[in-house]
């Protein structure tokens, strides 16, 4: 793709944190944007707001209702672009993760990633043109006590994006992975309150518990996760495919 301005996008989990962040960037880039979500009210928000241009509702892990909503969306223009970001996070010890935790942690974080590829990737090898995005995670790439269910799903979805790259490589379409770290996302501020519950810390020593991993002692931006996807999604990162990219201040 030689230009981002006139390609159509669709970001799932769009309507807040990472997902927003990005649909925002590409808006600004010049693509026209639709977000997807399971809260239309919201979505809509982000709409008027001018991060985004349309929104159709649906949720990752229904593949029926992910399927028609992505027709939705392509019926008014080809989409160019998937950014699959939607997702969701659980913590607890192994011993107390039964199957339905796992379960639920494989349908949103990883058969999401696989439905929505699904959906899109035909036309995109049609058209020899296309770029496929996977939000995972620091927990893609390596481990992290306590969310051994949401590990698993995130490394699934890095494992998908190396092998599906191979497989349409010749096509005109890449496939590759962001891996954030602790972000600035109102899923993270679940894992501060659960770390507040739990320890009794407040929330400034729950934050920095978090912090300690990266090393530049921090947590990472939505803003800076959009432009490592922006980038991905340029002519510039046409050589780029198979990649998982932590954006996570050296933690990986």
């Amino acid at each position: 793709m030689s230009t981002l301005s006139g390609s159509h996008a669709l970001v799932t989990g769009g309507g807040r944190g990472i997902g927003r962040a990005i649909a925002a960037s590409l808006a600004k880039a010049g693509v026209t944007v639709t977000i997807m979500g399971r809260h239309l009210a919201t979505l809509n928000e982000v709409v008027a707001a001018g991060d985004a241009h349309h929104a159709v509702a649906a949720d990752v892990s229904d593949q029926g209702a992910l399927s028609a909503a992505i027709a939705e969306a392509a019926k008014r223009q080809p989409i160019d672009i998937l950014v699959a970001n939607a997702g969701a996070a659980e913590s607890a010890p192994f011993g107390r993760s039964d199957a339905a935790l796992f379960r639920r942690m494989m349908d949103v974080n990883f058969m999401g990633v696989v439905y929505a590829t699904q959906a899109v990737l035909p036309d995109m090898v049609a058209r020899k043109r296309g770029r496929i995005v996977a939000i995972a995670s620091t927990a893609g790439l390596k481990g992290y006590a306590y969310v051994s269910a949401y590990a698993a799903a995130k490394h699934a979805v890095v494992g998908l994006v190396r092998s599906l790259a191979l497989e349409v490589a010749k096509s005109g379409v890449t496939v590759n992975a962001v891996c954030p770290g602790f972000t600035e996302t109102d899923l993270l501020a679940g894992s501060i309150d659960n770390i507040m519950s739990k320890t009794g810390r407040s929330r400034e020593q729950a934050v920095a518990e978090l912090a300690k991993h990266n090393p530049q002692g921090r947590l990472v931006t939505p803003a800076e996760v959009a432009d490592a996807v922006l980038f991905l999604c340029g002519a510039g990162a046409s050589s780029i495919t198979g990649q998982s990219i932590a954006v996570a201040g050296g933690e990986i």
